[in-house]
């Protein structure tokens, strides 16, 4: 399967017309030898200067940044180890959960398209209005980082990029905790194959956490975290939580971590990327994950989904600033203009953003000013997607991500997608408006918070012996943070001791 058609700088046109006020046409429209005043370079398609929506671009990404003091980052890690206290509290239930455990903490929501999950069965969540940042936690049910551990991917039920699990060569001991987390198949020679089943498991997980909530609360401490908001999602939990005046979503997800590398994806490997030479093959294929959904003709009871969230973490690294802010703008635009009737996920445009940077020059995506010819690309090759029903998955590439789709639909979004493409300087400015909404909220939410006294781990008199340790630690973070804007963080913890940080920006550990 092709990847999506190029989009390239000749969009554009340089405008160099005789109405001028300063150019003096002479016979024919030439200007008698005179020197033409250039105006700016324009869009084609809608007549906008390139300019200008450079400027939106920029604009956008100046609201849509995060700014952290000193209390903000302490209370991101109040939430986070809070998280992680609960997390450990749920492994001691039953057992269940791996012990020392692995997660993979990602900046954004699965709504931004972070992973790629079914974005219309989550429900609406708004930044501004229901939280100030987004987090997405992927919890490793299954820890499979054994090399000796046979594996069984069962892919013959599925559709590309999806999988059945099954545990028939595991230890017995794995079979009976997760047996009530299986169907079973039941063979003509006698033996039972147990299916890992991802909607039982993200029961048993919402269920546990529930529980563990539920004991929190009949033990409240002070300077803990609000839990202000719990909802299941199909196989998503999402959590609000309140610490001090900062409103954090948790979307926690229930999966089965790899490593290695499938070979339903080997033959990826072989083409020449963009990351070539930049990162090594060893750090793109550390590991993958099966996610709890399934394609749209799968048995939902048993299919996973195969994903390479760990890997995108690393090819982030080697995405040039102007690409990435043209990303953010267009999954913006996205968000807020295709979300119903049916969803298009942001996910896609993440697959084709990685489609471009292996079509394209290096020399042309790394351009500062390029934001706007980025933009206008991601547009024009997420319409193409759309009106061809065709948007292959960039590490599993024969698999069409779109194929699902119904011809209405499609069509649908493309024809928002011409309106968005004939003026996308308005389309900018919405976003704008809709990021300054989100900030003003957020403050005003946090002067509430202020006025009314809400506790903050800052504020909290129990903490008094640890102030001086928080407040290096507060720095450390808001430093992290500065010199690491929208980096991902893989976090490594061990439940029996949560008084440590354990979490990873890359490649550095803290």
């Amino acid at each position: 399967m092709a990847a999506p058609a190029p989009s390239s700088r000749t969009g554009s046109v340089s405008s160099s017309l005789g109405n001028s006020p300063t150019a003096t046409p002479g016979p024919g429209g030439l200007n008698n030898g005179h020197k033409l005043w250039c105006c700016h370079e324009l869009d084609f398609r809608s007549g906008v200067k390139i300019e200008e929506l450079n400027r939106l671009i920029h604009e956008f990404s100046k609201q849509d940044q995060r700014e952290y003091d000193d209390q903000r980052a302490l209370e991101i890690h109040t939430a986070k180890d809070f998280i992680f206290s609960m997390l450990g509290m749920v492994q001691k239930l039953d057992q269940k959960l791996p012990v020392a455990n692995e997660y993979l903490l990602l900046s954004g929501g699965v709504r931004e398209g972070v992973v790629d999950m079914d974005v219309d069965e989550l429900g609406v969540y708004n930044r501004g209005s229901d939280y100030d940042m987004a987090f997405t936690l992927l919890v490793p049910a299954l820890k499979l980082h054994d090399r000796n551990q046979p594996v069984t991917l069962d892919m013959r039920h599925s559709a590309l990029g999806h999988s059945w699990l099954s545990l028939r060569l595991f230890d017995e001991g794995t079979i009976n905790r997760w047996r009530d987390c299986c169907t079973l198949t039941d063979h003509l020679n006698g033996t039972t194959n147990y299916f890992f089943s991802p909607t039982m498991v993200a029961d048993w997980f919402q269920e546990a956490v529930g529980l563990v909530l539920a004991e929190l609360q009949r033990k409240p401490q002070r300077g803990t975290p609000r839990v202000e908001r719990v909802e299941r999602h199909s196989t998503l939990l999402s959590m609000v939580l309140g610490v001090g005046s900062s409103r954090m979503l948790y979307d926690i997800v229930p999966v089965v971590s790899f490593k290695g590398w499938p070979a339903v994806a080997q033959s990826w490997l072989m083409e020449n990327h963009f990351w070539d030479g930049k990162i090594t093959e060893e750090e793109v294929i550390s590991g993958f994950y099966l996610l709890p959904a399934s394609s749209a003709s799968g048995c939902r009871e048993n299919e996973w989904r195969l994903s390479f969230a760990r890997s995108e973490v690393q090819l982030k690294k080697c995405i040039s600033p102007g690409l990435m802010q043209a990303y953010q703008a267009c999954k913006a635009i996205v968000v807020k203009l295709l979300a119903q009737p049916t969803a298009i996920s942001p996910y896609y445009l993440r697959s084709m953003m990685l489609w471009a940077c292996d079509r394209l020059p290096a020399t042309y995506l790394s351009q500062d000013d390029y934001a706007a010819y980025f933009l206008l690309g991601l547009i024009d090759d997420l319409q193409h997607c759309l009106v061809n029903k065709a948007c292959p998955n960039y590490f599993i590439p024969q698999c069409n991500m779109l194929e699902h789709l119904c011809d209405e639909t499609a069509m649908f979004h493309a024809r928002k997608l011409a309106l968005v493409r004939s003026d996308p300087a308005e389309h900018l400015r919405s976003i704008i408006e809709q990021a300054k909404a989100s900030n003003r909220l957020t403050q005003e939410m946090q002067r509430c918070g202020s006025s009314s006294g809400l506790p903050s781990p800052l504020a909290d008199s129990s903490l008094a012996d640890h102030q001086q340790p928080d407040d290096r630690l507060a720095k450390k973070l808001q430093q992290l943070v500065t010199e690491n804007p929208g980096k991902s963080i893989s976090v490594f913890i061990n439940p029996d001791d949560v008084t440590r940080p354990h979490f990873r920006i890359d490649d550095k550990f803290f």
